[in-house]
């Protein structure tokens, strides 16, 4: 790839870390309220019959599902198949999205299409601010969906201003985002929602909050975001000649990469869901001491990925990611204390700062500049697929056959994922040895 400036490159850095880190603390506030939301939408709508018809029919459906188990399911659980109902409709919404926005960032840049992406995120948030019944809040979730695409072309630019030696560093910045992100976001949104400003819609001081970040997000972007596509950036025509004279060296196919990402998903975000319930179960967590426990999750992440997670190769990443989660899988098989508990939750954070990261890098050294937001957004729209599938799968095993089946299902699973990664992929050459073989060609 062509030189970047190193000032540039640390400008752009810059920019995408904090506009990033504005947006997924934006998105998490509303992750900790889908429980009392959901209950108020439920409460309100069940006072007028009329407008009841979507959530009534949503939880007949989720009734029916129910009522497949062998193991009854206490109606505490309504509320929370219902979030996850919803999330699955977002992630699957993402899934069709995310190669459009892909595609469309390649061909007309990656600073337009992010912004347009913000466009979509602001009226997602505003439907929120406004929502004082599910039909509106059920919209808002499905223009988010449809319009988030402020990771996948994060991770597109922050892949066209590095070379191969720093590319993996700078996706372990992404990645600290997220974990930054999802230790405080949940919290702040929590604490957001006790200040009930709006009689009819008593989220409104959250939603609002998150209107302003998402906002000053977009507004921040127009200003300070430079175009990093190299094909809209180069000057000249011995400038673009170069860029397309470079040869790709393909190590790894993408078929095997989106795989390795969504059966990983599949199972990481069906044992995610199901842990809440797990925890009740077993020790009577409350909301409370679940939001410890993943906010312990975030913060060895977080620590994680500032620290050793960016000086790893990104093959090697993804291996200590999936081998971490086969330990976590394994020891939630027979957990039995607090403490094996933290064990476990230790070992997915593990796997949080590494597995996704490594994809991501792995998955940019593939493309070329011209068709690196569509690759990234079709291994994106992989992921989202078993995010959204995932959740359904597990939590049936789990009410079908009981946690220890339902977990040992995902160790066997998680151990698939690890052969996978172990047998099908290998590690890109150094740029040293890219550089050595375009020399060999060149003489």
């Amino acid at each position: 790839m062509a030189a970047v400036d190193p000032g540039t490159r640390k400008k752009v850095l810059k920019v995408i870390f904090l506009s990033l880190l504005l947006d997924l603390i934006s998105f998490t506030f509303i992750l900790p309220l889908f429980p009392k939301l959901l209950e108020f939408y439920r409460n309100s709508e069940a006072s007028s019959p009329a407008q009841s018809t979507i959530l009534a029919r949503i939880l007949g459906y989720l009734n029916a599902y129910k009522q497949a188990f062998a193991k009854p399911i206490d109606s505490r659980y309504d509320i929370v198949l219902l979030g996850g109902a919803l999330g699955s409709l977002f992630s699957l919404l993402q899934a069709v999205a995310s190669p459009v926005i892909g595609h469309l960032s390649d061909k007309y840049g990656r600073r337009r299409a992010l912004l347009t992406s913000m466009a979509g995120n602001i009226l997602s948030v505003l439907l929120w601010v406004v929502a004082v019944d599910f039909r509106t809040f059920l919209a808002s979730r499905i223009v988010g969906g449809l319009s988030e695409g402020n990771v996948q072309l994060a991770t597109a630019i922050a892949s066209d201003i590095s070379d191969e030696g720093s590319r993996g560093s700078t996706m372990a910045l992404i990645g600290a985002c997220f974990s930054i992100a999802f230790t405080f976001g949940p919290a702040l949104g929590a604490f957001l929602s006790s200040i009930a400003t709006v009689a009819a819609n008593p989220f409104a001081t959250a939603a609002g909050v998150s209107l302003f970040l998402i906002v000053t997000e977009t507004v921040y972007l127009y200003v300070a975001l430079p175009e990093t596509l190299p094909s809209k950036t180069a000057k000249g025509n011995a400038a673009k000649a170069a860029v397309k004279a470079q040869p790709l060296q393909r190590t790894n196919s993408h078929l095997m990469l989106n795989a390795s990402h969504f059966v990983f998903l599949l199972f990481f975000s069906g044992m995610e869901f199901s842990l809440p319930f797990m925890t009740y179960d077993m020790f009577q967590f409350t909301s409370a001491a679940n939001g410890r426990l993943l906010g312990y999750v975030g913060l060895i992440a977080s620590i994680l990925q500032g620290g050793v997670t960016r000086h790893l190769p990104p093959l090697l990443s993804v291996r200590v990611g999936v081998v971490s989660c086969l330990l976590a899988f394994s020891l939630l098989c027979t957990v039995g204390s607090v403490s094996h508990l933290y064990l476990a939750a230790t070992f997915l954070a593990t796997t949080s700062a590494t597995v996704v990261s490594g994809l991501n890098t792995l998955s940019s050294l593939e493309a070329s500049s011209d068709e690196r937001g569509g690759k990234l957004g079709i291994l994106r729209s992989y992921g989202q697929l078993g995010r959204g599938l995932g959740p359904l799968l597990f939590t049936s095993i789990y009410w079908w056959a009981g946690r220890n089946a339902a977990y040992s299902f995902g160790a066997l699973g998680m151990a698939a994922v690890t052969g996978m990664v172990f047998l099908g992929l290998e590690s890109p050459p150094e740029p040293e040895e890219i550089a050595a073989v375009s020399h060999k060609k060149e003489l």
